[in-house]
């Protein structure tokens, strides 16, 4: 029996597409749960995974599957929904899994023979069984594994393309941010790997640089941080010689042995949400953890740095919050804290979040002619009607964000800084060279848009 699992492609998302720009194959990782799903294959099944992000391919030149998985992303499924058309029609079997499939499963079930929502590992053997027996159902409940049965992902059926490896060590979110589905999918309750296994297969990822996909390595409890320092100890005793980055909130600038452990077992770089740079804009999002012991950015990022680790600051536009001249007060901040990389988001209501049942509420969904409007909601698009900004103001905002976080000089400055410290200087400046190319292209998408839908304009 033929397996194709199938990560699709998003036209729209630049950084994903490794063909348009070199430096993006450092902003890409690899679709771990397909990986995954793979790992827990019985034998007899040949499994094949295509990552189209890497390449587009022609389906109709290889060999003929007997199933086909996919997964996807809200902004990935109208590219997922064509999939599906295509081996559907062919008389193959398709099964969709993924957050899009969760949260909006009456809307998936249209186009594909089957879907499986929540955690997907619980169900597989039993997906695949029914495929055999010909009793494939229409919808499969996942739900939360336990951590201790996620199985090492096959990390060895995807070997090309990828400037990184990656690996999940924990599950689940108690935060419940207002704009995050993290919560939803995953449970507010933070899921622990056994630190065992975490080992076993950091040494089966090929890739010397790895992404650590938790929504939050560290958590936010003395427990947690303690099980981040054992992980560290156990990645240090075991020499895995790899450099990782993964996102933490910024209590992570607060603990002095866990910065040096982390360090110490290879830690180059960390994604942090800062979401907004003012009191008001964290409460409406729901991130009053950023604001708790009247925290100096500034001064924990350059504790951060102090062992050398970069700092990607992440940033949301378009809150009720924000006014006129959002675009450079975030640029600003990003400055005045110190981040290394700034990485700005459109307010983007996702299904299954807390935003996208209030923006419901309020008819301010701007683009909603669904499926097709999924593409769009990347984080990268203003998708909704934004309190004090039009949708012509709001990229303008963001353009002078980018042009002034972006420009020449603040790129050089930052690569001599990162030079003088020794803060990796050549990782910075490709990350931020591949941020102001796709800033760019992004630009470009904004227009084409403008010019599809006229109504924008006004």
């Amino acid at each position: 029996m033929k397996l194709l699992l199938i990560n699709p492609f998003n036209p729209l998302i630049n950084l994903a597409d490794v063909k348009s720009s070199r430096w993006n194959r450092y902003r890409i990782w690899k679709p771990l749960g397909l990986l995954v799903l793979s790992a827990l294959t019985p034998k007899e099944w040949d499994v094949t995974i295509i990552d189209e992000n890497i390449g587009r391919v022609d389906y109709n030149k290889m060999d003929t599957p007997d199933f086909v998985g996919i997964s996807a992303f809200t902004s990935q499924a109208p590219r997922a929904y064509e999939l599906a058309a295509e081996f559907r029609a062919k008389k193959i079997p398709v099964v969709m899994g993924g957050i899009h499939a969760t949260m909006c499963t009456q809307e998936a079930a249209k186009f594909v023979d089957s879907i499986v929502t929540g955690e997907a590992e619980i169900v597989w053997p039993q997906v695949l069984q029914d495929v055999i027996a010909g009793r494939l159902q229409s919808l499969y409940h996942g739900g939360h594994i336990d951590m201790a049965h996620m199985p090492i992902a096959r990390h060895d059926l995807l070997t090309k393309g990828y400037a990184f490896g990656s690996i999940q060590t924990t599950r689940g979110c108690p935060l419940n941010c207002k704009f995050c589905s993290v919560t939803a999918f995953n449970g507010n309750k933070y899921r622990n790997r056994p630190i065992e296994n975490v080992i076993e297969e950091f040494r089966a990822i090929p890739e010397k640089r790895v992404l650590i996909v938790d929504d939050n390595l560290i958590g936010i409890t003395p427990a947690h941080i303690e099980r981040a320092k054992e992980l560290f100890r156990a990645m240090i005793a075991a020499n895995i010689r790899k450099k990782w980055m993964a996102q933490v909130t910024i209590n992570f600038a607060d603990d002095e042995e866990l910065l040096t452990l982390a360090e110490k077992a290879g830690c180059s770089g960390v994604f942090i949400g800062f979401e907004s740079s003012s009191a008001t804009g964290l409460a409406e999002v729901g991130k009053k953890f950023n604001m708790l012991k009247s925290r100096n950015f500034h001064h924990s990022i350059r504790h951060i740095h102090k062992h050398k680790i970069l700092v990607v600051g992440s940033f949301i536009m378009g809150l009720d919050a924000d006014k006129p001249g959002i675009g450079k007060q975030i640029a600003a901040a990003g400055k005045s804290y110190g981040v290394d990389i700034l990485n700005v988001l459109f307010l983007t209501p996702l299904p299954g979040t807390h935003l996208w049942n209030d923006m419901c509420g309020q008819d301010r969904i701007l683009l909603c002619d669904f499926p097709a409007d999924w593409k769009y909601y990347t984080l990268g698009f203003p998708t909704a009607k934004y309190n004090n900004f039009s949708f012509r103001e709001i990229l303008h905002e963001m353009k002078l964000c980018d042009g002034s976080f972006y420009s020449r000089k603040q790129i050089l400055l930052r690569a001599f800084k990162n030079f003088i410290y020794r803060h990796q200087p050549f990782v910075s400046l490709i990350s931020n060279l591949s941020f102001r190319h796709n800033a760019k292209m992004a630009q470009k998408g904004y227009l084409k848009l403008l010019r599809s839908r006229t109504s924008l304009v006004t």
